[in-house]
């Protein structure tokens, strides 16, 4: 290839473009997200019923600012009434009943999103951007029940961590519904009490194999909640069917999590193929539970929403929630990455530590994230799918390396810790870059 190339610079007396030339040329270019023009980018969605919006940091206020950005478009121009993001239920359910007009105050200060990592979640991005669909709900205030249930935008979490608060919602659920039941759920969910402060634990006493698992009793308090379904919402249909959805699915969670710490610590492929499939499934849940004509936008890490197929963790046996999506949606899902090169970021040293604010090396060289810093251009949106040009898709094919910060980031040992081997193309439909990104600033506690 390079003889060619050569060859075809004697022949033309002129230098082939870099790929990062070719990138530019590609690229829509932007110079802050609030004047942004998304229109090719609605374009290219179409008519998908799920966009999932990624972040290659868990702590950069551009990646949620873009993503809150795109969200509203999709939401006013594309009617999207689902958002559901890399949070755990019962959290996110405080944020969801505040913007749908259940809750007349946000909850970010209270127990929501005080655990680790609280800053994901209890940020000053992700407030103001509560702040705007709770005024966009409020225009439906006058809608009749199953007009305004339909076209109001929910916000629902789909991790697997929380499995106490999720416990705590089921029993005050079925305390204020049936008291008989919520003392035998109650003696049920007693199995996991022992590991209530730190649920890791559970995994290394069952590791041991002197003590019965508790899967048996979490299983039996959801399948009675399902067997008493029709019961329980049979005074007012639709407000008792929303609690009883919120309580089924944090019982399925306490499910799923019980099994996730149970094996922790000595199936690492299995467990995260576990909490990914457990995303999906609540996402499935929730996009029935809408109806038909719901749409759903997904905000989580790029390494959930990219197709794992296209990365090392795929040739591993992971499977993440890109991949369910991308067979069971297809084309009609859409899949956005997010990249930078430098800054800042919200991070911790380990996990369960303190957040600090980080500064972000410069890319390695052999990566996708210095490719795109040689772009002469600081922001930019990259179509995948349907490329501007057809040879700039071929040429990212190739799998280079790719940068993922978590809630965690060691700069020291950033090579080992936090790159991988990905085709961009193969996991992405679209990328959107950020040169230079700040850490986000989380909310007061105080």
């Amino acid at each position: 290839q390079g003889d060619v190339s050569a060859i075809a610079e004697k022949q033309t007396g002129q230098t082939p473009p870099t790929l990062s030339e070719l990138i530019y040329d590609s690229s829509e270019h932007f110079t802050d997200i609030n004047s942004a023009n998304l229109n090719g980018l609605l374009e290219r969605i179409g008519d998908s019923r799920l966009v999932l919006l990624g972040e290659a940091t868990h702590g950069s206020a551009e990646f949620y600012d873009m993503r809150a950005r795109i969200t509203r478009e999709l939401i006013e121009k594309k009617g999207f009434n689902i958002i559901a993001v890399e949070a755990d239920w019962p959290d996110a359910t405080s944020i969801n009943f505040y913007i749908r007009g259940t809750n007349n105050k946000p909850e970010f200060k209270d127990k929501p999103f005080s655990g680790f990592p609280s800053w994901m979640w209890a940020n000053h991005s992700v407030m103001e951007f509560t702040h705007w669909l709770k005024d966009y709900n409020q225009r439906f205030n006058s809608t009749e029940g199953t007009e305004r249930f339909k076209r109001s935008v929910g916000f629902y979490g789909i991790d697997i961590y929380n499995m106490y608060g999720s416990i705590d919602a089921v029993l005050n659920y079925l305390q204020d519904i049936d008291p008989k039941e919520a003392d035998v759920a109650r003696w049920r969910y007693g199995c996991l009490k022992p590991w209530a402060a730190e649920p890791s634990l559970y995994s290394h006493v069952m590791q041991l194999g002197r003590y019965h698992h508790c899967g048996y009793e979490v299983h039996a308090v959801l399948q009675d909640l399902r067997k008493k379904r029709d019961l329980y919402s049979q005074t007012n249909k639709q407000t008792d069917e929303q609690r009883y959805f919120n309580a089924e699915q944090n019982a399925k969670l306490v499910t799923n999590g019980e099994l996730y710490f149970r094996t922790l610590y000595y199936d690492n492929n299995n467990i995260r193929n576990q909490r990914d499939e457990n995303m999906f499934d609540t996402l499935q849940a929730i996009l029935n539970y809408r109806g038909q004509s719901s749409k759903a936008v997904v905000w989580a890490h790029n390494t959930h929403i990219g197709d794992t197929r296209a990365t090392e963790m795929g040739a591993q046996g992971e499977v993440n929630l890109g991949q369910h999506v991308r067979e069971a949606y297809g084309d009609n899902a859409y899949l956005i990455g997010f990249g930078t090169d430098h800054g800042t970021v919200a991070a911790a040293t380990k996990w369960g530590a303190p957040m600090k604010v980080v500064q972000v090396r410069p890319s390695h060289s052999g990566s996708y994230e210095r490719l795109f810093h040689d772009v002469k251009t600081d922001n930019f949106l990259l179509p995948l799918r349907n490329p501007i040009q057809e040879t700039v898709r071929k040429k990212l094919l190739v799998k280079r390396l790719q940068r993922a910060i978590g809630t965690t980031y060691d700069p020291d040992d950033e090579l080992n810790k936090h790159y991988i081997y990905a085709s961009l193309p193969g996991q992405f439909d679209e990328y959107i870059w950020f040169d230079k990104t700040q850490a986000v600033k989380p909310l007061s506690r105080e």
